[in-house]
């Protein structure tokens, strides 16, 4: 697997979700490296891609409340697995479950095994609320899909943060996840 510096230099094929996020990222002058790959739909076929970019790549999972008026984008480190009653108390929330994949591709313009922080740019209206593990916040680079599963990116959490979410103008709530 080959890391590249920076978008592609073509869009060619690619997916005008995938470059807008590239756009974005060029914009605020937000450095990183890409690795491009077969479509991964989940943490466990994420571990070549952890190799190739020396960290391990965050689950992101798309949550909502019963009533299905509150969702959730939650950042975590690939070798948590989520307890919702451990997570509940701490937003506040209850009965939280996986959203739709067509309330994922509404909100955050991904489909299912794309889930990323990166879809925040599709939410304008802030109908979702990110939700990052502490372990995540850590972290010196932060490592997620852009939009797309057939590419990954890594960059640093401080950019993350700060740059990126206050463009996308939205915030994040610090969790708490046991191992």
């Amino acid at each position: 697997m080959q890391i590249y510096e920076g978008r592609p230099a073509a869009a060619g094929n690619r997916m005008e979700k995938e470059m807008r996020v590239y756009e974005l990222l060029d914009e605020l002058g937000i450095s990183y490296v890409r690795a491009d790959h077969e479509a991964v739909m989940t943490i466990e076929a994420c571990r070549e891609v952890d190799e190739a970019l020396q960290i391990e790549i965050c689950k992101n999972l798309f949550l909502c409340n019963r009533q299905k008026t509150a969702y959730y984008l939650l950042v975590m480190p690939g070798g948590k697995n989520l307890q919702t009653k451990e997570l509940s108390p701490q937003i506040p929330s209850s009965r939280l479950s996986f959203a739709s994949g067509e309330d994922m591709e509404k909100y955050l313009n991904v489909t299912p095994g794309s889930a990323t922080i990166m879809g925040l740019i599709f939410d304008p209206e802030n109908k979702v609320q990110l939700l990052i593990d502490e372990e995540v916040l850590e972290e010196e680079y932060f490592s997620c899909h852009p939009c797309i599963n057939t590419s990954s990116i890594k960059l640093r959490t401080e950019d993350v943060l700060g740059k990126f979410l206050q463009a996308v103008h939205h915030d994040y709530i610090k969790v708490r996840l046991s191992r």
